[in-house]
């Protein structure tokens, strides 16, 4: 039986490198498929990695107050109207809260930074409290965060992101130097360990984080404020209507007049997300599906010539002893052998594309979606090759010897 096989492969391989440019071109639509479903399936994996690398910097436990809304149908003549968030509403939420863990106000604006000759502009620079390091994910790398005295006091201390102590240092050590922060000279205690960029956007990098008493003396005029709550994950519902309902105690709103402030997390931008991942993954099954079938009907087409040009063979390997269902098992392998080279020169075309990826997202094709490519270029073999198999299996030796 497993010389039987063999025999067959080796005539199946025969017959396919005979017809070099017509087993190429029908190979085309599988080809197409497998390149389509297996890049597809990398992007996807690119950006839920690097998605989900990104959500850890909003924190799945951590509530967002702000004047808008991150998603969602804003008014902008609405937003515009609504009072600024107060940074001492963080000391009312801190008292109130049954549920609040740590409370930071923070501060936020672009200006630029400078250390001699050099200059980087467009750095975000937040102004908080020491607690804002408690409710961030990301760590002091290097020297530390500043203290309660410090932030009361408004020292002008400074950490420093990746990109910032790059730029302005290039690999010497930064702890104690002086930096320059739109007009005032700061000093640098630390560093904030690598954090890539949000969503493919921004550098998290490219930021100072200062003390808010700081903040309040020499730049109480400038950026957005907003307050970052962190809760109990189990929480996370009840902490968003307790701090729903403390906003619209300590604005004095009526039961009848809409909140004129939002409460943000994770969430909208998972539903957001999903929204784009199911287009993308839509997209791609659509070109999949319609280039399997239009390949496998060629590929049925291309067996179909292929028996009648072989009827005569067919007829002679009968008539020595080769039964109906060796004939079927050699044409249906034919099939397969032409979607399997289909399918490896569409995962090798996805590979370099994976590679391209990888230079956006941190990604790599997975083994497990690459083993199913080609599974699924077997099973379209198998269903386009299966008609003109049984056909060629069902041919009369005696009619099939006539034929010219």
């Amino acid at each position: 039986m497993l010389s039987l096989f063999f025999e067959n492969l080796r005539i199946s391989i025969s017959s396919v490198l005979s017809n070099k440019a017509r087993s190429v071109l029908t190979a085309l639509g599988v080809v197409i498929g497998i390149l389509a479903v297996t890049l597809m399936g990398t992007l996807i994996s690119g950006l839920d990695q690097s998605f989900e690398k990104s959500m850890e910097f909003l924190g799945k436990d951590v509530l967002y107050l702000r004047k808008f809304q991150w998603f969602g149908n804003n008014d902008w003549w609405e937003i515009r109207n609504r009072p600024d968030i107060q940074i001492k509403h963080s000391e009312t939420i801190r008292k109130k809260s049954q549920y609040a863990k740590h409370v930071a106000p923070v501060a936020e604006w672009w200006t630029s930074v400078k250390k001699g000759d050099e200059n980087i502009s467009g750095v975000r620079v937040s102004g908080t409290t020491e607690e804002f390091a408690m409710i961030t994910i990301a760590e002091v790398d290097e020297g530390r965060f500043f203290s309660s005295a410090e932030n009361r006091s408004g020292a002008r201390v400074a950490i420093i992101g990746k990109d910032i102590s790059e730029t302005l240092f290039q690999g010497k050590n930064s702890l104690g130097e002086r930096i320059r922060i739109g007009s005032y000279n700061f000093r640098v205690i630390g560093e904030m360990e690598k954090q890539g960029k949000f969503l493919g956007m921004f550098s998290l990098d490219n930021q100072v984080i200062i003390p808010i008493g700081a903040h309040q003396r020499l730049f109480s005029r400038r950026g957005w404020t907003g307050i970052n709550v962190k809760v109990d994950e189990l929480d996370l519902d009840n902490a968003t209507e307790e701090l729903t309902a403390l906003m619209r105690q300590i604005r004095h709103l009526r039961p009848s007049e809409k909140d004129n402030f939002a409460i943000n997390r994770q969430d909208p931008f998972k539903e957001q997300y999903a929204m784009i991942k199911l287009a993308i993954g839509g997209t791609g099954m659509f070109i999949t599906i319609l280039s399997l079938v239009v390949g496998g009907i060629g590929i049925a087409n291309i067996m179909f010539v292929s028996v009648k040009e072989r009827t005569k063979e067919i007829g002679i390997r009968k008539a020595i002893g080769a039964t109906s269902r060796m004939i079927l098992f050699q044409f249906l392998m034919e099939s397969m052998i032409i979607c399997l080279f289909g399918g490896l020169v569409g995962l090798g075309l996805a590979y370099s594309g994976s590679l391209v990826i990888n230079s956006f997202f941190p990604s790599e094709m997975p083994i497990g979606l690459a083993l199913s490519a080609l599974s699924l270029s077997m099973v379209v073999g198998i269903i386009s090759g299966l008609a003109p198999s049984y056909k060629a299996a069902k041919l009369d030796p005696i009619d099939a010897l006539r034929y010219e």
